[in-house]
């Protein structure tokens, strides 16, 4: 199977410098140097959509814009990349977001990704007036995902669950395509959300061999569940140059300009997170710039500020690739990435890593027939 890459909108700002915030920490706005309005958003989607990348991941929380707002309008603004919505159920009613979904995919021609966020952080769910606890959230996520199914199969639904209650609820339209479902969690009930309803299970960029766990773990909950494996999915960040001195140069900027009392608070935040995903990204370097280089090229620097996902894949663009080729023969057949600067950064992977990986046979442009490639090929003669 080919790889799939994504990129990433920084909807709570930007920088040459590593941005905090995120699920999980104390900061509810993240900002950065570069604010995340319409034009730089697009420039960042332009040159995604350009250099190869499928799809956009935005994400959802008090500190940053709303997703599918955002990525309405920058629709409008690019032609073929398709945005990787991060939403979370229960804010929403099911009925409604699978409305949403349909009518998203009809005017956009079918770009939509919906990435599903059960939401591992008690206060922050209860700033949006959801008192449930993570296992009840687990458990409406589920449900959630059951009617969102069994609508857009076409079927009239009534269920009285635990915390879902719609009677008699259809689709007048069906989306077209149905968007794939994304879902990331690491806890028990997650896993078992997972593998009853999702098409991509994503993971933060752990250390191969627990990605390796991970994925056997899920493909155990499918076979429970009498289901077919979902694919697999990744989300790291990248800092990849030409040279790996350069790479590690730049981890080097990022961390020397990290206030310690900024990453102390962080850090304190973090520690109080329900999220196990979030236990695991933080006992990959326990608040210590000390040892960094968690695996050879991974890098856990920009977890000491930022919720979520931690990691780095650091070095040459060879280096960058081999890894991405690691965890491809694990089972990873996706990739959501990210870099600091997103725009900049997006260059340096599309330009150094993606041809790397065409020519091994991995990847091919998304938005190129081989027409095309082959004509971009062959060099001009006057």
């Amino acid at each position: 199977m080919m790889v799939r890459f994504h990129w990433f909108l920084p909807t709570y700002g930007d920088s040459r410098y590593l941005v905090g915030g995120g699920h999980g920490t104390a900061i509810t706005a993240a900002g950065g140097d570069r604010p995340a309005d319409i034009g730089y958003l697009t420039q960042i989607a332009r040159s995604a959509e350009q250099l190869g990348f499928e799809a956009a991941l935005t994400p959802t929380g008090a500190w940053c814009e709303d997703a599918w707002l955002t990525t309405a309008i920058l629709a409008r603004e690019s032609e073929r990349l398709k945005f990787l919505v991060a939403f979370r159920p229960g804010l929403v009613s099911p009925t409604l977001a699978a409305q949403m979904a349909a009518t998203y995919q009809r005017h956009t021609g079918g770009r939509l990704l919906l990435n599903v966020v059960t939401g591992g952080e008690d206060h922050e769910q209860q700033a949006y007036g959801d008192h449930l606890d993570k296992r009840q959230r687990y458990e409406r996520t589920d449900e959630f995902l059951t009617v969102v199914r069994r609508l857009w199969s076409g079927e009239r639904v009534t269920l009285a669950g635990k915390h879902i209650h719609v009677i008699d609820a259809a689709l007048d339209r069906i989306p077209h395509p149905v968007p794939d479902i994304y879902f990331g969690g690491s806890s028990t009930a997650a896993g078992r959300v997972a593998a009853r309803h999702v098409d991509v299970y994503l993971t933060w960029g752990e250390p191969p061999d627990a990605v390796a766990a991970k994925i056997a773990w899920i493909r155990e909950e499918a076979a429970v569940a009498g289901r077919t494996p979902p694919r697999f999915g990744i989300r790291l960040h990248v800092i990849t140059r030409d040279t790996a001195a350069q790479a590690w140069a730049e981890a080097e900027r990022l961390l020397s300009a990290l206030d310690p009392a900024t990453i102390a608070a962080v850090q304190a935040g973090l520690s109080r997170s329900g999220s196990e995903g979030q236990r695991r990204m933080l006992a990959l370097h326990n608040g210590s710039t000390a040892a960094l280089e968690v695996s050879p090229n991974l890098w856990a620097g920009v977890g000491l500020v930022r919720g979520g996902a931690g990691t780095a894949l650091v070095g040459s663009h060879t280096e960058v690739a081999a890894r991405i080729e690691e965890y491809h023969a694990l089972g990873i057949d996706e990739f959501v990435l990210s870099g600091h600067p997103h725009l900049e950064e997006a260059y340096w992977f599309g330009e150094g890593v993606l041809p790397i990986l065409h020519r091994e046979g991995l990847w091919q442009h998304p938005f190129k027939t081989a027409e095309s490639s082959v004509a971009a090929a062959i060099p001009f003669t006057s």
